[in-house]
């Protein structure tokens, strides 16, 4: 071998010997630098003529493993989705206040039950009636309070969602920007770690928001894809919208850099994204729909109990609830028999109708009186009630007065009881309600599917994925003049409806409930209803609460009725005697706390409890479901944390395991600082003897 290959050889070690002190100096002095990882350099033999002639340095790359990043990118995206719904249900549930103490809304509805048991023992009290009143107006205080909140807490998660995608769009334009920086230094042969770390450190921080898939370009850099395979940077970055409507689900669109110029659906199953997604979607519109059934089942009771007594004296109109149905529709289906009467300021009876639904018929004073179907119901019982009072049907409600100064009270046989949908006359329509509406829940419209359904107009249904992707909107056009069977038909059409992903289903009490057929569940949202129910009607949403925008606010409709809470004296708190004849004994006396007694043991009242939210149908009491709600309440919060604490757990131990492997370690630098050391001054040695030599030879030929 020559001098000058002897020469090139020692020259090729200390070079590399060189690049390698550097990095290693690199290494030590970034030993604390969040997100750095570890330099390493990449050498090969030079070989000429099956001999060694130096050494080559091929790069300097990172000490990453492809593992255990997508470990840690997949386990912070988990953390990511666990703590924004941990967070946010937390807040929640504290909304509820503490299940044990005397100010949770639990609590409220208790505090109803026992004033009502405090009044009945002195019924003719103002002031316990009063407070009677009060507690009742706590209760759905807090109902809408809660409500309120809860719909903010969505209203935020869809805020943060926003920020979120812009700042995944922000990250994307800059990882793939970097790829073009590391390419450049690469082609060049120069270093690329540190653009490399820059481009890990923004891939850490987008996994957090959402879970994306990564691998290696060819030229140097990332191709980041989605969970369905979608190139969201690599070749061009893409651009993710956050499609959200004020009534239904929302989901994410993403426009690729390459290829349809229309956006895509684009389905993301972890990070932040996610989880804020499915506590708007989901998670908290559930949960409120739960309340508002909780809330509309203590409101059903407090009222079957209010709707079976009187006032005394009574009241001289009763008017009812907007049933949202016109009269044939409210009329019809009733079985059983009720008594309407007219009583003066003593309570006795001046008037008496005694309506047999099952016959057809009525009886006056004693003596037969019209028959009647449900079309002429209304004139044939004001020609029953004889001028001495009058009915009417209007705005979906009814109305009974008395003339003349007396009195109205209606209450059902005590062997025979008129009922629809398992109420009775009094508490369908609602005539002596305590606590009223400004909706429909529970939705139990009675309609039948031989009903006409007497809608108009269009509904636009959006049918969701398990992902919160969108898989399509549809829009049904009610069944001018059709039946409500027709109605099902066209909601349930394959073609032009939900067929294809799930079914509506009328239940014997005319409520509505949507069912996904699919092996992926599908759920179901509206974005929009413009149907109307003959003029000025409910919309079908509204009707039969389709929808989670419809049924997650229904808590906040209640209130206490106003007259009753202008005037005390109006509380039901006796029942009518239907033993006594016109002209009798009174049938209706003060100091009767019968009815109270009835609205204190309302709380033990059984219920069939509709599924809402997460919670399945159910017939319990209401003091049963409200031990139920509570604890489920608490639950999801404690799960969500566990949930929470469990994914931070693996991220922190993923985490750890990619440090330990791609972060610096002091004594090994030092080792390889040695060795470096002493590989320079071995090539500086041979460079030395080379020199030594030569000039030897040099001296030789003078």
């Amino acid at each position: 071998m020559s001098l000058s290959a002897i020469m090139s050889t020692a020259t090729s070690g200390m070079m590399a010997a060189q690049t390698g002190l550097r990095v290693t100096s690199d290494n030590i002095a970034n030993v604390n630098t969040a997100g750095y990882v570890r330099k390493t350099i990449s050498q090969s033999n030079l070989i000429s003529n099956g001999m060694g002639v130096g050494v080559s340095i091929d790069a300097i790359k990172r000490a990453t493993d492809r593992f255990l990043q997508s470990a840690s990118l997949n386990a912070s995206s988990d953390s990511g989705a666990a703590a924004a719904k941990s967070d946010t249900l937390n807040s929640a549930q504290q909304l509820f206040g503490d299940p044990s103490s005397d100010s949770s809304f639990f609590t409220t509805l208790d505090n109803v039950f026992s004033a009502f048991s405090a009044a009945q023992d002195t019924p003719s009290s103002m002031l316990l009636r009063g407070q009677a009143l009060s507690n009742v107006d706590t209760f759905l205080s807090e109902s809408s309070r809660i409500t309120s909140s809860i719909s903010k807490l969505g209203k935020d998660a869809d805020t943060r969602v926003s920020a979120d995608v812009d700042q995944v769009n922000d990250l994307l334009s800059q990882i793939d920007g970097l790829n073009s920086d590391i390419t450049r230094a690469k082609v060049a042969g120069a270093d690329s770690t540190g653009a490399e770390n820059v481009q890990s450190g923004l891939i850490d921080q987008l996994s957090k928001l959402m879970n994306v898939q990564v691998s290696p370009r060819a030229a140097g850099g990332v191709i980041l894809r989605s969970t369905e395979g979608l190139n969201l940077a690599g070749d061009g970055a893409a651009k993710i919208t956050y499609q959200t409507s004020a009534t239904a689900n929302s989901y994410l669109t993403v426009q690729l850099a390459t290829g349809s110029v229309n956006p895509t659906p684009l389905n993301i199953s972890s990070g932040e994204i996610k989880g804020l997604m499915d506590l708007r979607n989901a998670d908290l519109p559930n949960l409120s729909d739960q309340l508002g059934e909780f809330t509309s089942r203590a409101a059903e009771a407090i009222n079957k109990a209010s709707n079976a007594a009187s006032a005394v004296p009574a009241p001289s109109v009763l008017t009812g609830r907007n049933t949202g149905l016109d009269a044939q529709s409210a009329l019809s289906g009733f079985t059983g028999k009720t008594t309407i009467a007219l009583t003066d300021s003593s309570g006795v009876i001046q008037r008496r109708v005694d309506v047999d639904f099952d016959a057809g018929t009525m009886t006056v004073n004693g003596a037969a009186g019209p028959t009647f179907t449900p079309a002429n119901f209304i004139a044939q019982l004001n020609t029953a009630l004889g001028g001495q009072g009058s009915a009417g049907f209007s705005s979906g409600a009814l109305s009974l007065s008395g003339t003349g100064g007396l009195g109205v009270a209606v209450a059902d046989d005590p062997t025979t009881p008129s009922s629809k949908i398992g109420k009775g006359f009094s508490q369908y329509f609602g005539l002596n309600d305590i606590i009223r509406t400004d909706g429909y829940s529970p939705y139990e419209t009675g309609l039948q599917p031989t009903d006409l359904n007497g809608f108009t107009g269009t509904m636009t249904i959006r049918l969701t994925d398990s992902d919160g992707g969108r898989i399509r909107d549809v829009n049904v056009d009610m069944p001018v003049g059709g039946t409500m069977q027709d109605m099902m038909d066209a909601l349930n059409s394959r073609a032009t409806g939900v067929g294809m992903y799930g079914q509506f289903n009328l239940n014997a009490k005319g409520q509505i409930s949507f069912v996904s057929n699919t092996t992926s569940p599908v759920t179901m949202s509206v974005v929009a209803d413009t149907t109307e129910r003959g003029t000025g009607g409910p919309s079908a949403s509204q009707l039969f609460g389709i929808g989670p925008a419809e049924r997650s606010t229904r808590g906040s409709k209640f209130y206490v009725n106003t007259a009753m809470e202008q005037n005390p004296a109006l509380i039901p708190f006796a029942k009518l005697d239907t033993t006594q004849t016109v002209g009798g004994s009174a049938a209706l006396a003060v100091g009767d706390g019968r009815g109270a007694l009835a609205l204190a043991k309302a709380g033990e009242t059984t219920l069939d409890f509709s599924a809402a939210g997460d919670a399945s149908a159910a017939t319990m009491t209401v003091s049963r479901y409200s031990s139920q709600f509570a604890g489920s309440v608490a639950r999801q919060s404690a799960n969500a944390s566990s949930r929470k604490d469990a994914a931070d757990a693996v991220s922190s131990e993923v985490q750890s395991q990619r440090q330990s492997e791609e972060g610096v370690n002091l004594d090994e630098e030092l080792i390889n600082l040695t060795t470096y050391q002493q590989a320079f001054n071995a090539s500086a040695r041979l460079i030395q003897a080379t020199k030594d030599m030569f000039d030897t030879l040099t001296g030789i030929l003078r």
